[in-house]
């Protein structure tokens, strides 16, 4: 066939119908031929390599504007990137909040060319714009609304059954849910035990989660509107969400899928600290159970970075919130390596299911006239977490010292090869995402 602009030669290519040793032919940014594929203007050597479609990271918190001190857009793309991930939905709760017009653009302002991943951006619902968001989740770059019906980083709140209707009742697209119940969490303040971090998830108890989490089905049938759980941490709560897909889709997260809190907490104390918060060993199995029963839709870092300063603060006054997005593949791939999951699991995960439920244009698949977005990585690597590769610019993650087998070895996006072992391009390239529901109405 005639020229391309780029050929990766040699890989174990996931196309939809499964692995296969092929190579792929990307021109103008986009894959133009899988197979038999001729000359290239650039070649590069996927020999021994898997090549997965573009890992998606839907849910990360990168802190600008006003918390840059934690994080930035800049960095935190260059963690995605590191780390495999060609795109990421970035949250609201940053100061001021994402939550008009004006604010969204100035993110697309910030991002543009400087960050290094293609990108999202959520608007955060509020008591004061819910009549609006009808026009906000329309805006392009928009991922859609998120609701934080439990308070966590930041202001942004819709605490009330009468408010979040209100939400619900504005606009189409699925809607995204920090499912904790803020009543219950203010009842029981007085469960948390001042110095210590295990007493995290007994305030902030399954019950807050599954309670959340009954109430936004009942509202969103009520709305006739899709919803989307976010770092669902309880076994029960996936199970009743496994009785709703007709009008829910859900997400999991790496920590909590590794992380057990018997554990965690005596070894890294309020390092281990997120909302909703890391839980038991049992919990954890239970999310295992149905991750492979096949539930969850989708795997969210929930990137959340504070310094190393704010997390030393005595808890309770220590923040909420982990790291995540450069170590989710590498963790999940882990667990492909040790066996509790298939790759054809993680990729569904990781990319098609992002495209299936969100609606993405032009991602999460290995198919001609798809973007070129690539994931390549090493299944056999084994190599050790260590503070030298972290890019966030809080500097530190809880799996530090934890040593991995498989890890990325390349991430391109639209033919751009962003990264190759370690090593970043020259140039961000980073642009947004589109979605069906904005390019097509």
């Amino acid at each position: 066939m005639a020229n391309v602009e780029l050929k990766l030669r040699g890989g174990r290519v996931h196309l939809p119908s499964g692995p296969a040793e092929v190579d792929v032919g990307v021109s103008g940014g986009r894959i133009v031929a899988i197979g038999a594929v001729g000359d290239a203007g650039e070649t590069i050597d996927c020999t021994g390599l898997d090549v997965l479609p573009g890992v998606i990271d839907s849910q990360v918190h990168f802190r600008e504007p006003g918390l840059e001190y934690k994080e930035d857009l800049e960095s935190g793309s260059r963690s995605a990137v590191l780390g495999g991930v060609t795109a990421v939905f970035e949250m609201p709760n940053t100061k001021p909040n994402t939550d008009s017009e004006a604010a969204v653009a100035d993110k697309l302002q910030r991002a543009h060319h400087r960050m290094w991943c293609d990108h999202a951006f959520y608007v955060g619902a509020t008591n004061h714009n819910a009549e609006h968001l009808a026009e906000l989740e329309r805006l392009p770059g928009t991922a859609g609304v998120k609701i934080f019906m439990g308070a966590s980083t930041g202001d942004l709140l819709v605490s009330d059954d009468a408010n979040l209707a209100r939400v619900l009742a504005s606009g189409h697209r699925r809607v995204a849910i920090h499912a904790e119940d803020e009543f219950r969490m203010q009842e029981r303040l007085g469960e948390r035990v001042a110095g210590d971090p295990s007493s995290h998830p007994v305030w902030r108890d399954d019950e807050s989660a599954i309670l959340a989490t009954r109430r936004i089905l009942r509202l969103a049938r009520a709305a006739r509107r899709r919803i989307h759980v976010l770092h669902v941490t309880t076994p029960a709560e996936l199970e009743l969400l496994g009785q709703n897909k007709d009008i829910a889709t859900c997400e999991v997260t790496p920590q909590h899928l590794t992380l057990a809190g018997e554990e965690a907490y005596p070894r890294i104390g309020t390092y281990a600290q997120m909302n909703p918060p890391i839980r038991s060993g049992a919990h954890r199995d239970g999310l295992w159970h149905w991750l492979r029963q096949g539930v969850p839709d989708v795997l969210g870092s929930d990137h959340a970075p504070h310094t190393a300063e704010e997390k030393a603060k005595a808890y309770p006054d220590s923040p909420s919130g982990m790291p995540g997005v450069q170590t989710l593949l590498p963790l999940m791939l882990n667990h492909v390596a040790e066996g509790r999951l298939t790759l054809q699991r993680l990729i569904d995960l990781t990319s098609a299911g992002p495209q299936r439920i969100f609606g993405l244009v032009g991602k999460g698949r290995i198919v001609p006239g798809y973007d070129a977005d690539f994931t390549v990585v090493d299944l056999k690597a084994r190599w050790t977490v260590d503070e030298a590769w972290l890019a966030s610019r809080c500097g530190w993650s809880p799996f530090t010292g934890m040593e991995l087998t498989g890890r990325p070895v390349g991430t391109i996006i639209r033919g751009n090869r962003v990264m190759w072992e370690g090593q970043l391009a020259n140039q961000a390239i980073g642009e947004p995402v589109k979605f069906e529901a904005v390019e097509f109405g």
